[in-house]
C-alpha cells in the first residue's frame, strides 16, 4: 500500500506514519506545520519508504498530484484544539472545510479510498448518553465560536458521504474521541499534556469549569489499530464509525489520577471557563462513545488503558524536561 496521510506530521497522523512504515507501506506525508511538528517524524525520517512533503491541503495542485501517487488517502489534517478554535476562527473554518473540499475532490478525482478523520464534537450538546453514530447533533448558538469546529467537522462528514452516495467513492468517516499519547502537545488546549507538565514542574494544576465534565480518553496507538483496520475493510465504506474508549473519567478526577501517579505536591485551581479563554465557551458535561458498530464491522475495542497511557506520558515528559 501507497498511503497519503494528510497532517502527518501531526500528534496521531505521525503514529499512524509510523505504523504503516513498520508494516512495509509506502508513506507520503503532507503537512504545512501550522500544528504539525518535525520532531513528530524525527524517529523515522530517514526511511526511505517515507516521503515529507510540507505544504497545505488547500493547494489543489500539489494535494492532486500526491494523491494521484498514492492508493489511500488518511486525510487528518485539521485545525484542533480548543485554544486554537478560539483563538482563530477563520483558520478553523476555512481548513476544515475548503482543506476537505481540496481532499476529497482529489481523492474523486483519481478514485482512491479516502479515510476521513471527525470528531465527537460533532455530538455536540447532546446529552444521549452513549453517543450512537446515527445519534441527532445538538449545537450551540452561532454567537460561540467554539461551535464552529463541530459545524466544520458535520460539513466535512456531509460532504464525504455526499461523494460516497453521488459518485461512489469510497469513503470510510472516523469520529475520533479524545486521543492521547506520547507527542500530543498542550499547546493548543489539550487537557491531558498540561496537567501532566503541571504536575511534574509542581504548579497549580488549573482545571476549567467545575471539573466534573467528563471525558473517555483513547491511546493513540488503539485508535491507529482502529483507523487501519477501517481503511482494510470493504464492509466499512460509506459508514461513521466511533473510535474511543468507554473508560469515563472526569476531568478532576484526571486531575487527582496525574497527582498521584506523579507523586506531586501540585494542588488543583478551578478557572473559569471565560478567564480562561478571554470569552464565553460552552462545554459538554459527557462525552461517552458506543463502539458497538466499530467492534461488529471489524473487530476491534480499545486495549490500553487510561492509567498505563498516564504513566507512558509521565516517563516521556520526564525525558523531556531532563533534556532540555
Amino acid at each position: 500500500m501507497r498511503a497519503l496521510i494528510t497532517g502527518g506530521a501531526g500528534f496521531i497522523g505521525s503514529h499512524l506514519a509510523q505504523r504503516l512504515l513498520q508494516d512495509g507501506h509506502q508513506v507520503i506525508v503532507l503537512d504545512n506545520l501550522s500544528t504539525g511538528r518535525l520532531e513528530n517524524i524525527e524517529a523515522f525520517k530517514d526511511d526511505p519508504k517515507l516521503q515529507f512533503v510540507r505544504g497545505d491541503i488547500r493547494e489543489v495542485s500539489l494535494t492532486q498530484l500526491l494523491t494521484s501517487q498514492c492508493d489511500v488517502v488518511f486525510h487528518l489534517a485539521a485545525a484542533v484544539g480548543v485554544q486554537l478554535i478560539a483563538d482563530d476562527p477563520v483558520r478553523t473554518i476555512e481548513t476544515n472545510i475548503g482543506g476537505t473540499e481540496v481532499v476529497l475532490e482529489a481523492a474523486g478525482k483519481f478514485g482512491r479510498r479516502i479515510l476521513l478523520a471527525s470528531t465527537s464534537e460533532v455530538y455536540g450538546k447532546s446529552d444521549s448518553i452513549p453517543f450512537r453514530e446515527d445519534d441527532d447533533i445538538i449545537l450551540g448558538s452561532t454567537s460561540l465560536s467554539r461551535w464552529a469546529y463541530a459545524c466544520s467537522k458535520a460539513v466535512d462528514e456531509f460532504l464525504g458521504q455526499a461523494y460516497y452516495q453521488q459518485y461512489g467513492l469510497d469513503v470510510v468517516i472516523g469520529r475520533f474521541f479524545n486521543t492521547i499519547g506520547p507527542r500530543q502537545t498542550g499547546r493548543y488546549g489539550m487537557v491531558v499534556p498540561r496537567f501532566v507538565e503541571w504536575a511534574l514542574a509542581g504548579e497549580p494544576i488549573q482545571i476549567y469549569g467545575t471539573g466534573q465534565q467528563s471525558r473517555c480518553f483513547c491511546n493513540v496507538h488503539d485508535v491507529v489499530e482502529a483507523v487501519i483496520a477501517l481503511v482494510r475493510s470493504e464492509q466499512a465504506t460509506g459508514g461513521i464509525f466511533n473510535i474511543g474508549s468507554s473508560e469515563e473519567v472526569s476531568i478532576e478526577q484526571l486531575a487527582d489520577r496525574v497527582i498521584a501517579l506523579t507523586n506531586s505536591p501540585s494542588k488543583k485551581e478551578f478557572v473559569p471557563y471565560e478567564r480562561a479563554y478571554g470569552r464565553p465557551i460552552e462545554d459538554m458535561m459527557r462525552r461517552v462513545p458506543s463502539t458497538e458498530r466499530i467492534k461488529a464491522t471489524v473487530g476491534w475495542q480499545p486495549r490500553i488503558d487510561l492509567d498505563e497511557t498516564l504513566r507512558v506520558l509521565i516517563d516521556e515528559q520526564h525525558r523531556h524536561v531532563a533534556q532540555h
